[in-house]
């Protein structure tokens, strides 16, 4: 059932003595593990068949799950690399369900079997995401740069729903496909996904070598904006990720429609503002690093040699994305700045600082403009 509720800003303002208060732990993503069977343009971690050393153990990794728990009831995404390359990860799922977890998966599609798509939902798996990065299958193999990328991924789509798991179409948007994203959403809604989630590339990893396909910061604005227009026309919950502009716009659109700001908050939309790395949600690495992000390679603390609550609430990085009076340029001045906050990752990946304005932003603060203003 689908539940709407108000945006509110995120818990994450100034406590009472002028310090950042802890961010509630919503999210949290797990690289499981490096190895990969695809070899994707833009893989952040640009990950290989491997083998890669140090990644957690089944003991480490059941651990991590209890430390989490410690937390609250995050949703927790298993990621990689590819999860399924990870023979123990159907046990480590159902261990996360039985904490009280909200587990989910990030696979390619490709390994997905009706006998994975079976230990998956037995397992408590409750929502699965699967990239199509194009509308055909020349476009989507050229970009995941494996032949049959496609028609794997049609196949692990069709056994998850089969098994009766939900799944989420993930996008990630780069002058390459720019043009095909309608047909992308509509192959989405014939598919039977329940949502459709757009991201916006950060250059790193192996998306540093698509740098050059990254879209403007007037194509991006265009892009959102018409994001949001589809919101009344289809039945996908949408969802724009490393794309903080886009809570900027969903207010000053629904402001010049006369709309009270609501979005979907089941699924992986677990969100209340646009950046949310080191407020609500973190990244695990492979080898025990927390990070704000996949993108934001910066080490956080390491889970093999400390508490994962004791990172989330003392890292000095969380400390300071928590506390948004230290942004800096025009993030730092925005009226918008606590429901965006700018992608810190591609500020960092510009500059060298975290904390920098924005590169891909537009807007410029204080004007007011309406999202069909340029």
């Amino acid at each position: 059932m689908t539940n709407e509720t108000p945006v509110h800003p995120p818990h994450n303002s100034h406590a009472g003595d002028g310090k950042p208060k802890i961010g509630t732990l919503r999210l949290v993503a797990w690289e499981s593990t490096r190895n990969c069977n695809l070899s994707c343009k833009h893989c952040r971690a640009s990950a290989t068949c491997g083998p890669y050393t140090g990644e957690l153990d089944t003991a480490a990794s059941l651990t991590l799950m209890d430390q989490i728990a410690e937390t609250g009831q995050p949703i927790v995404i298993l990621t990689g690399g590819e999860p399924l390359l990870r023979p123990d990860i159907f046990d480590i799922a159902a261990y996360g369900t039985q904490k009280g977890l909200r587990m989910v998966m990030a696979p390619n599609g490709t390994l997905i079997t009706p006998e994975t798509a079976s230990k998956m939902a037995a397992s408590g798996i409750q929502r699965i995401s699967i990239s199509l990065d194009g509308a055909d299958r020349q476009s989507h193999d050229a970009f995941r740069g494996v032949d049959g990328a496609y028609d794997g991924a049609l196949s692990g789509i069709h056994a998850a729903r089969d098994a009766g798991i939900e799944f989420q179409i993930n996008t990630t948007i780069t002058k390459l496909n720019l043009d095909q994203i309608p047909q992308i959403m509509k192959l989405a809604e014939s598919l039977g996904a329940v949502a459709h989630h757009i991201f916006l590339l950060v250059p790193t990893g192996r998306g540093k070598y698509l740098i050059d396909q990254e879209i403007s910061a007037k194509e991006y604005e265009s892009t959102l904006n018409w994001f949001y227009d589809q919101r009344n026309q289809t039945c996908l919950q949408l969802k724009a990720t490393c794309a903080p502009h886009y809570y900027r716009i969903l207010r000053q659109r629904a402001r010049a429609d006369g709309k009270a700001v609501t979005f979907h908050t089941h699924g992986l939309d677990a969100v209340t503002r646009g950046c949310l790395g080191g407020t609500g949600f973190c990244f695990i690495s492979h080898t025990g690093i927390v990070q704000p992000c996949g993108f934001l390679d910066l080490n956080c603390g390491d889970v093999t040699r400390q508490s994962f609550a004791d990172i989330w609430r003392d890292s000095e990085v969380f400390l300071s994305l928590r506390d948004f009076s230290r942004l800096k340029g025009k993030c730092g001045i925005c009226e918008y700045k606590a429901v965006c906050g700018g992608c810190r990752a591609r500020a960092y990946e510009a500059t060298g600082d975290f904390l920098a304005e924005e590169p891909l932003c537009s807007y410029q603060p204080g004007k007011q403009q309406t999202g069909s203003e340029k």
